[in-house]
């Protein structure tokens, strides 16, 4: 008779497998939301500073662009929307809650010089430079 040792991990799919089974199922629970920030360019020209937000989902009335004290803070939420019609998802990869970033603005930008736009599930904000910031060209006079 050959003696068998006892694996308690036997039952359990190895390495890498078991572990993104387990994430998987954590995240994929029909009761939880995962928290989510969405993606951030910005970019810079010599005139503004420029925030494009992919917002994909998140419906215009559900964002807020706040600007307090040299800090711009951005909120929304995208909200799962059940459909009763569905019998069950076989995959839900998308992130859905709130959200909230913010970003430490330099001095050069004019807070009264805001102006956010929303197209195609990309939130754009573009923040003027206070004209002391803008680049200007002296000439010199040899003599």
């Amino acid at each position: 008779m050959e003696l068998a040792r006892f694996n308690a991990y036997s039952d359990f799919p190895t390495g890498l497998q078991f572990f993104h089974d387990a994430v998987n199922h954590l995240l994929n629970d029909e009761n939880q939301v995962r928290p989510w920030n969405p993606a951030v360019d910005i970019l810079e020209t010599e005139t503004e500073l420029i925030f494009k937000v992919d917002a994909a989902g998140v419906s215009q009335k559900d964002i807020d662009v706040q600007l307090e004290n040299g800090t711009m803070t951005l909120k929304g939420e995208r909200k799962f929307e059940k459909d009763d019609k569905v019998k069950g998802y076989h995959r839900i990869e998308r992130s859905y809650g709130a959200f909230a970033r913010s970003f430490t603005l330099p001095d050069t930008v004019d807070p009264e010089g805001v102006r956010a736009d929303y197209a195609q599930g990309v939130l754009t904000i573009t923040l003027a430079k206070k004209e002391l910031a803008k680049p200007r060209a002296i000439k010199v006079h040899v003599t």
